[in-house]
């Protein structure tokens, strides 16, 4: 029981953790401008998952905009949507986590 409790309490704490912070398109600091809003998101459904794909997108096409060369500018999107995709998985399992806690809990 313990553990169950207290692996519902590290989910909740990550669910707003993550849902508090945005997602950086990449991890350096100059780089830290370059967000993807997804607090507003339930990830666990397609629409959610559709729209972040979308907001995803868009950073990686912004981020990406002043790459001169196609192979350059395809790397470097593929390289934000890996890094944005990873993150978002994150979040993602803390949702369900927190999910599971709130059906239990019922």
């Amino acid at each position: 029981m313990t553990k169950t409790n207290f692996a519902s309490r590290i989910a909740g704490v990550a669910t707003l953790a993550l849902a508090a912070l945005p997602m950086a398109a990449l991890s350096t600091a100059a780089h830290a401008a370059d967000t993807v809003k997804v607090a507003d998101l339930n990830l666990m459904t397609p629409q959610g998952a559709a729209a972040l794909d979308g907001r995803i997108e868009k950073a990686a096409f912004k981020f990406c905009a002043d790459r001169r060369a196609v192979s350059e500018w395809q790397t470097c999107r593929a390289g934000v949507r890996a890094e944005l995709t990873q993150k978002a998985e994150v979040l993602r399992q803390a949702q369900f986590a927190q999910a599971q806690k709130t059906f239990a809990a019922r």
